[in-house]
């Protein structure tokens, strides 16, 4: 190992001559190409980069929430089983759709005329606010007074994976950073061992639109999302090798570093700013990072109270590790749970029985965590993001104009539900309002936008102003629109 880092000092030395090179090439042809070649790339020349943990990173303003939890039911959860009780929807069940409903409209499988469903879930009213919940979710009903409801959440995009891109990144196309990028790029991290943002998945899938949900797109890659596995090494080669101990190690990172350091002194790359930080971060999560998602210290109370077997990997588990990670400092931890797309061709889909157990396996732990982070004080300046990427239709799917062998709903951009909890929104709330049927929002709507901008407004930004120059002009989340939602903010 250490005739290793000899030769890594070594190659260091011999950088020398491609030095000499670009320096000779400084001006003339030689500096245009160069400067043609870091401008394409979107390289800032002004700000070169600065690294996730930078302290002159702080908010626009006063902020309310210092963190985020962001739930993702990736295939989106029916609305209308859960949360948006439509007791007219039950006199339309079994009848053929209105032709009015279907006139100009375009469904991801429906076709032909579909008969309406009515929901599936008994609800009644809950808390103090009296809020609507089926029995899809009963540990739910308990913590309804924490929450605030988004009812008329609507978006552009009816397939998955690009209506998962436009909720992450603000676009539907591949290529933007992701709002966990966004937040870490403002804010950095409170704990410079942690990185700040991870990801958790569950549900033994990756959401339809790949890793781009938690990428960096072109903000420099230290800010994108780094994915934890629950069980075996949290992150991939973690462990030092055998023969190999931490002094050693931590040679070998200083001559990576300073080769690296010498090649930023050359072409002024932003992302080699980033594989300095990056290789030296992933030498102090050797230590942090097994410490953060080893649970074995956690009470069986605590365990119990989410759900957990300790030696399985669960959307629980994730839970239990998303406030370990915030209770450390991490800026934005994003739960991913595929499963949750309701069709009807199988058992799987089916809201009566697909749902249901993607409820079972979630609703506790979700309850869970909101009642641990208010009991440990961490509630009021953690925001909690719930929901999936649209809604549910109220018609039952149909494929080929043939009804399904199971109960489920196609893929609706019109109206959906979301919720938030902590982080300086209202308590016990319920903002917007849904048709008698749930087909459109007729009051309160809210686009995918707008709760950008109000999570960013939470953490005390302005999200026309959070912006990062690319291609010749500012980026921002939100591209050109999107307005903070301020009825829901306490």
């Amino acid at each position: 190992m250490e005739k290793l880092i000899k030769e890594l000092q070594t190659a260091a030395l011999q950088r020398e001559t491609r030095r000499h090179f670009l320096h000779t090439c400084s001006t003339g042809l030689g500096a245009m190409a160069l400067g043609a070649f870091m401008g394409s790339c979107g390289f800032d020349k002004q700000t070169p980069g600065t690294g996730a943990n930078a302290a002159d990173k702080v908010p626009q303003f006063a902020p309310k929430a210092k963190r985020v939890i962001y739930i993702h039911m990736a295939g989106s959860p029916s609305q209308l089983e859960l949360f948006d009780y439509k007791p007219e929807l039950v006199k339309y069940n079994g009848k053929d759709c209105p032709q009015e409903l279907l006139e100009g409209k375009k469904f991801a499988f429906i076709r032909g005329v579909p008969k309406m469903l009515g929901p599936q879930g008994k609800f009644a009213q809950y808390g103090q606010s009296g809020a609507w919940v089926s029995d899809y979710m009963p540990h739910f009903q308990r913590v309804v007074d924490e929450v605030t409801f988004l009812k008329a959440m609507h978006t552009d995009q009816f397939n998955h994976a690009p209506a998962q891109l436009l909720m992450h990144t603000g676009s539907a196309r591949l290529g933007r950073p992701s709002i966990g990028s966004w937040v870490t790029y403002g804010l950095g991290t409170e704990n410079n061992n942690l990185p700040g943002f991870i990801v958790l998945a569950s549900g033994g899938k990756q959401p339809d639109a790949g890793k781009s949900v938690w990428g960096s797109g072109f903000l420099p890659t230290v800010y994108q999302g780094v994915q934890c596995r629950t069980e075996g090494d949290p992150v991939l080669y973690v462990s030092d090798p055998a023969g190999m101990n931490r002094d050693i190690r931590k040679q070998t990172i200083e001559a990576i570093s300073e080769i690296n350091r010498q090649a930023y002194d050359e072409v002024k790359d932003p992302e080699i700013l980033t594989r300095i930080s990056q290789y030296e971060l992933a030498f102090r999560m050797q230590m942090s990072v097994p410490d953060a998602m080893d649970i074995k210290g956690e009470p069986q109370y605590m365990l119990d109270m989410y759900g957990v077997q300790p030696e399985k990997g669960s959307f629980a588990r994730n839970c239990l590790l998303a406030r370990r990670l915030v209770e450390r400092g991490v800026r934005f931890v994003q739960l991913f749970d595929w499963g949750w797309d309701t069709h009807g061709t199988s058992s799987d889909g089916a809201i009566e029985i697909g749902l249901r157990d993607k409820c079972r396996e979630s609703d506790q732990a979700v309850t869970a965590l909101l009642t641990d982070l208010k009991q440990r004080g961490l509630l009021e300046d953690t925001l909690v993001v719930w929901g999936g990427e649209f809604g549910r239709t109220p018609m039952q799917e149909n494929r080929d104009g043939q009804t399904l062998p199971f109960m489920g709903r196609d893929h609706h951009l019109d109206a959906f539900t979301v919720w938030m909890a902590g982080g300086g929104v209202k308590q016990g709330f319920t903002f917007g309002e849904t048709d008698d049927i749930g087909y459109y929002g007729v009051k309160d709507k809210v686009h995918v936008h707008d709760l950008q901008a109000t999570i960013l407004h939470l953490l005390g930004f302005d999200h026309t102003k959070l912006t990062y120059q690319f291609q010749g002009r500012p980026f921002r989340l939100t591209d050109v629109a999107g307005e903070v939602v301020r009825p829901v903010l306490a």
